[in-house]
């Protein structure tokens, strides 16, 4: 009776040794199935195995397709076999081994149709059409700037022509209220005397040519009916045959023509007293503006400096004294040579005895403002004038005598007076003229080309500071670069004496 439980303890012990190479076994087969069967498989058959009880004996070693159990040690002490050591993620005891996962995706097979990447669109579109994109979208943002700026200065054109005329007479008197400085006098005294002096001298001006017109209004308007009747004369007997009665045709529709529009006249009458208002607004504009910049215009640019951005400040400083040098010597050059052109003119047309010599004289002076265009306007009422009043011969004499003065004007005057600093290309002349009369009016012509000039010496000012700017920000050459560059002296001269 007292081996009962040592022969039931070794039964139990060897069932469960049986029960773990068991297991052991199942685990190895289930996976080499999800391995897919790399290796040959061998069916589990009865096989030498240890008895029952007994320990296992230690085999030759594992065989091309088996594995040698690994042994456990049990909770009693002894060893146990257990199965190989499954990867992880294989399934313990009582689960299902999951499949490992390929590593990566398989290549595809060789006779699979070759399939093209599509190509990046930026790089799809040809180098030239991106280029004018490029160029396109900029010019439409440049179009639409200036667009809403001309419309602004539509809005308020009084306004931007008063001020402008204003800058341009502040550029005329500024060197006088410097000179009375330079003397002594104070900036307030000396202002004031400028500004007073210089607007009685243009008002003196004016009314000089309202009163030589009006005085001269009956003479002028009977020499002009004996003119036409002239013109009647030798239009009868001229090769043209002409008849008299083609002639009084003619006459009879200018007078039906007057007749018809006299609503349109007396409504041009009354716009002609809103255009008197606005041209008096614009000159009290002009007045008060020309005042406060001749007293307060260095702190006037440097409250406009605040204004711009702190990157751009400093060239914008360097561009403004230019762009008023460039100004002031315009404006004073145009003077000069509008005063030469009248005062030749002027007498030319007294010693031909033509009607109102001095008015026509001083209408010259002003439309020599307006280069090109004002001197052919000028010129050709003068011939008007001659031709009318004095006959055929004097009407050529006075032709001969406007082309030589501005001949002389064109290549002399200008050049000598104006500089270089102040050329304009003629074609730059005469599209800045049109756009100004077309914004402006007159005025807007007047102003056009100065504008122009004084935006041509900034753009050139600040390409040549970003140039600057660009060689100051590359590094200098160093070690044998540098002194490969390095000046030398003259030969003759020791070294060391060779720099100014």
């Amino acid at each position: 009776m007292s081996k009962l439980p040592q022969w039931v303890g070794r039964l139990g012990t060897g069932l469960t040794r049986l029960a773990h190479r068991l297991e052991s076994q199942q685990a190895e087969m289930r996976g080499r199935e999800g391995d897919g069967e790399a290796g040959p498989r061998t069916p589990p058959g009865p096989g030498p195995g240890p008895e029952r009880g007994a320990e296992p004996r230690p085999g030759p070693g594992p065989g091309p397709s088996e594995e040698r159990p690994r042994v456990a040690e049990n909770a009693e002490g002894r060893k146990s076999p257990q199965g190989p050591e499954t990867p992880e993620g294989a399934a313990g005891e009582g689960e299902t081994a999951r499949p490992e996962q390929p590593a990566s995706v398989p290549a595809p097979p060789a006779y699979a149709p070759a399939v093209s990447a599509r190509p990046d669109p930026v790089a799809a579109v040809p180098w030239g059409v991106r280029v004018a994109a490029e160029a396109a979208w900029r010019l439409l943002v440049l179009g639409g700037t200036v667009w809403v700026l001309m419309r602004v200065i539509s809005s308020v054109q009084l306004v931007v022509l008063s001020f402008t005329v204003a800058i341009l007479i502040t550029a005329l008197l500024e060197p006088t209220v410097t000179r009375l400085r330079r003397r002594g006098v104070p900036r307030g005294l000396a202002t004031a005397l400028t500004f007073i002096a210089g607007f009685v001298v243009m008002g003196l001006v004016v009314w000089f040519v309202v009163w030589q017109v009006m005085e001269n209004v009956d003479e002028v308007s009977g020499e002009v009916q004996a003119g036409i009747d002239d013109l009647r004369r030798w239009l009868l007997h001229s090769p043209f045959h002409v008849t008299e009665k083609q002639i009084n045709h003619v006459a009879k529709s200018l007078r039906e023509a007057v007749g018809a529009n006299t609503e349109q006249i007396t409504s041009a009458g009354l716009e002609g007293v809103t255009v008197v208002v606005e041209v008096l607004t614009g000159i009290l504009l002009t007045m008060f503006s020309t005042l406060f910049l001749l007293y307060d215009g260095p702190k006037i640019w440097n409250w406009t400096l605040k204004l711009v951005p702190a990157q751009a400040r400093e060239g914008v400083a360097g561009a403004g004294p230019r762009a008023w040098s460039t100004l002031t010597a315009y404006v004073r050059g145009t003077v000069i040579v509008a005063l030469i052109d009248a005062i030749f003119i002027g007498v030319g047309l007294f010693f031909l005895d033509v009607p109102m010599a001095v008015p026509l004289a001083v209408f010259i002076f002003l439309f020599a403002f307006i280069p090109l265009v004002g001197a052919v306007v000028s010129g050709a009422l003068a011939v008007v004038v001659a031709l009318v009043t004095q006959g055929v011969f004097t009407g050529a004499m006075v032709l001969i005598v406007v082309l030589a003065v501005q001949q002389i004007e064109g290549h002399v005057l200008q050049p000598f007076i104006l500089g270089r600093a102040v050329r304009v290309h003629p074609l730059a002349v005469v599209l800045s003229v049109a756009a100004g009369s077309l914004i402006g009016g007159i005025g807007g012509a007047v102003v056009a080309v100065p504008l122009v000039a004084v935006a041509n010496t900034v753009v050139v000012y600040l390409r040549s500071y970003s140039q600057e700017n660009a060689l100051r920000a590359v590094p200098g050459p160093h070690g044998a670069t540098a002194s490969g560059t390095a000046p030398t002296a003259p030969p003759g001269l020791p070294p060391g004496e060779g720099g100014a």
